[in-house]
């Protein structure tokens, strides 16, 4: 089965090295996003699907998007039996889908149709779901709308990350693909149309999704914290002598509940190597901070540098 992979972020690479490993087929093209300068330094940086790639010895393209003809004639040239499609990061249009024998599919981090769109590990812990998975769809030119191929589930822990849940869902989506892939060549793939009535959506993280309302409820708080990490990660804006610094919070534990008088926001202090904060019920720990322009801090070296010179 001769294949071309679209994709860029390390979620895919995962996934392409798998697909690499499978004797089955043959990856004969990568398409993946351009070039970026990224980081302090503005050092221009390739996608981690390029850099596999190349490893391999396989061409890569990098266009700005597919709408033009000549990416088109390159992709039809490439006679492939299946597209195959993993967070890749532009828009495939319906003449591109089309173009190989066996269509376009996209492996999902999700149980489609919840959590179609650009984030669902995410939105997944953000919700407090206990449960998500990996969908193998046959793409259509809707987000995330096409028909099922296979599904595969996994338990979201209660301090399961967004880094903890990519990790698994990229090997179990490779492991999925690779099975799916057999029974495409065999023929026994039934595609199960999705129920749109079912549907919820995942749109893109930004920075300002990131502000701790301690108001709000310590498992609340949690999914957010774990939800964001590694990027763009929960804060709270902490006042410092004169100032107001931004501080990000890393993944850590529900506490105990509160006795009377606290308030939410309140910081009671280091309780077993941790930063205690209250929330509205119950307080939250903090293993580790980082204040803007600063480390990252143990909570003893945040104690230490910030609470005892707050006056």
């Amino acid at each position: 089965m001769r294949t071309v992979f679209f994709g860029s972020p390390d979620f895919a690479r995962i996934i392409l090295e798998k697909l690499l490993l499978w004797d089955g087929g043959e990856v004969t093209l990568v398409v993946t996003q351009p070039d970026k300068k990224a980081g302090r330094g503005q050092k221009v940086t390739s996608t981690p699907v390029k850099r596999l790639a190349l490893e391999h010895k396989i061409e890569v393209i990098e266009p700005k998007n597919l709408k033009n003809d000549g990416i088109k004639a390159r992709l039809r040239d490439a006679k492939a039996d299946l597209f195959i499609v993993v967070a890749y990061g532009l828009i495939l249009p319906g003449d591109v889908i089309s173009i190989p024998t066996f269509g376009t599919v996209n492996v999902h981090a999700s149980l489609l149709p919840k959590y179609r769109g650009a984030a669902p590990i995410q939105w997944a812990i953000l919700n407090g779901e206990k449960v998500t998975g990996v969908t193998i769809m046959q793409m259509d030119e809707g987000l995330d709308t096409g028909p099922i191929l296979s599904q595969k589930a996994l338990a979201i822990g209660i301090n399961d990350t967004a880094k903890d849940l990519h990790d698994e869902l990229a090997k179990l989506g490779g492991e999925l693909l690779i099975n799916t892939l057999e029974k495409i060549k065999k023929g026994r793939v039934i595609p199960i149309k999705q129920d749109d009535s079912c549907a919820s959506y995942a749109p893109k993280l930004s920075k300002d999704m990131g502000l701790i309302n301690w108001k709000d409820s310590a498992i609340n708080i949690h999914n957010k914290i774990r939800a964001l990490y590694p990027w763009p990660m929960a804060y709270f804006n902490f006042q410092a002598k004169k100032r107001w610094v931004k501080v990000q919070v890393y993944p850590g534990k529900i506490g105990n509940e509160l006795s009377r008088g606290v308030s939410p926001g309140e910081i009671l202090g280091i309780r077993d190597g941790f930063l205690e904060i209250a929330c509205m019920d119950r307080s939250y720990l903090v293993p580790k901070l980082k204040p803007e322009s600063s480390k990252i801090l143990t909570a003893e070296q945040f104690a230490c540098g910030y609470l005892a010179n707050k006056s």
